[in-house]
């Protein structure tokens, strides 16, 4: 919108005769006889036409109401035609070649008469302007008292009151939202990687001082094909990334930048996470960096599957109800004492939905003790490792617990020849109903709690075979990713 107001009236101008009206001089004096001298040049004066209003075309810039990436647009002006600048007609008197002088004396030619009837016009003119500027005047001068009038009648202090020095000064001791977010900010970044399908945003947290960064395998999946990966700081720098290593099996990824003396998050024990904790979300969710989020612990130990079925991530997950939405991927999930606790990774939807619609109140994050250990693998050899017990399960059993596939699927033995399970004793349609204690009803929860172990790790399985119920200890096997 310029500066200019679209509103204010055109300015006066000079009453220009229309074709409708008379131009007989009747009220003009005697005709002069012209002089024998060389004839009067005329020059007919037209009125200069005011500046035209702001015309239909001309509307002042409407904003819409921001979009997710808070784009403005401006409303379309209503279509017109420009009407140029207004003429005035222009008509001559029609002269008679036929009338004769009367008496000897010479009567006015009619160039004198348009001479006459210019001056006229001009004359017209002048006081038209005169009268105008006069109507100004006194128009100013009635504004200018009228306002005189206002300002007498306002308070001698219009001043608002202001607040006494250091009467609202917030208090943000150690251990309040203000503080932690003030801490953990400068330590999330906010990663963007190019690939020709299109571009994929994410959020990251700093591992160690020499450009270690720890996100989501999702976030960064395009980059083991060569697509290119930007991390943007908290300060606004950008710096190139490279992929070091990644898992699908954990949704976790290890990228780094040639950068030094960086702020590292310290990943706290998530083993000692309690339901009601409170915890920040730090990260760039649909692109806004440095994005804090507040709420508590929901619930531990929820079994997520994420991401698709080939490269399907099971996570043993702590479920928040802080704000998580597309584009926190990767970021910290951090505890009251400063320590990151989890990695958010994914969020619920509601029934009937194909795509993420954005925060619920149900997020999940990997917690901090899976992450560590992965990153350290990743780190260390590029790869990581996942454990298993050597089975294939039933997905379509009902009953209780979960069930051990009776026949082999697509070749694959129900039961692997040699593997923890058969050396445990485990055969081919056994039912699994608890692990070190914990009841299992679906396959996902079995999945989920043994991938929070490491391999080696021994576990208690209680098991119902042919009626009969038993405990089993299962020492888990290592797998690597892409097994």
């Amino acid at each position: 919108m310029t500066d200019e107001n679209p509103f204010a009236p055109p300015t006066p101008r000079a009453a220009v005769p229309s074709a409708n009206e008379s131009r007989t001089p009747a009220a003009d004096p005697a005709p002069v006889p012209a002089p024998p001298t060389a004839p009067e040049q005329v020059t007919e004066q037209l009125p200069v036409p005011a500046p035209p209003a702001a015309g239909p075309g001309e509307q002042p810039t409407e904003q819409l109401p921001a979009s997710g990436f808070l784009t403005t647009v401006a409303a379309p002006s209503p279509g017109g035609t420009s009407t140029g600048q207004p003429h005035a007609p222009q008509h001559a008197p029609q002269e008679n070649p036929h009338q004769a002088p009367h008496g000897t004396e010479p009567h006015a030619t009619t160039k004198g008469a348009r001479s006459r009837r210019g001056k006229l016009g001009a004359r017209a003119v002048s006081a038209v302007v005169a009268l105008g500027l006069l109507a100004g005047a006194g128009g100013g001068a009635a504004a200018f008292a009228l306002l005189e009038s206002q300002e007498s009648a306002r308070p001698a202090d219009a001043a608002l009151p202001k607040p006494a020095a250091g009467a609202t000064q917030v208090e943000r001791p150690e251990g309040s939202v203000a503080a932690i977010a003030a801490a953990a900010l400068p330590s999330v970044v906010s990663i963007e990687v190019r690939a020709q399908q299109g571009v994929a945003t994410g959020s990251g947290m700093i591992l160690k001082a020499d450009g270690y960064i720890l996100t989501n395998n999702h976030v960064v999946a395009e980059a083991a094909s060569g697509a290119d990966v930007t991390v943007t700081f908290s300060d606004g720098h950008e710096q190139p990334a490279e992929l070091v290593g990644a898992t699908p099996d954990y949704d976790l990824a290890v990228i780094r930048v040639k950068e030094k003396g960086l702020e590292p998050l310290v990943l706290g024990d998530s083993d000692e996470v309690v339901v009601g904790d409170s915890v920040l979300a730090v990260g760039s969710p649909l692109g806004l960096e440095a994005t804090v989020t507040t709420g508590i612990v929901s619930a531990l130990h929820r079994p997520v599957k994420a991401g698709e079925a080939a490269e399907a991530a099971f996570i043993d997950a702590i479920q928040t109800d802080a704000a998580i939405n597309p584009g926190n991927s990767g970021g910290p999930l951090v505890n009251s004492a400063g320590e990151v606790i989890g990695i958010n990774s994914a969020i619920a939807q509601g029934p009937g939905t194909t795509g993420a619609t954005g925060n619920i109140g149900l997020g999940f994050a990997i917690p901090s003790n899976q992450a560590r250990h992965t990153a350290e693998q990743l780190i260390e050899t590029g790869t990581a490792t996942f454990p298993i017990i050597g089975v294939l399960l039933d997905p379509a059993y009902q009953g209780e617990g979960v069930q051990v596939s009776k026949e082999p699927q697509q070749g694959t033995p129900a039961v692997t020849p040699d593997g923890p399970a058969d050396q445990a004793g485990l055969k081919p349609g056994d039912v699994i109903l608890s692990i070190d204690g914990r009841p299992v009803s679906v396959a996902d929860e079995l999945i989920v709690a043994i991938r929070a172990k490491a391999p080696g790790d021994p576990v208690t399985l209680e098991v119902r075979s042919d009626g009969d119920e038993r405990d089993v200890r299962v020492v888990l096997e290592e797998r690597s990713s892409g097994q």
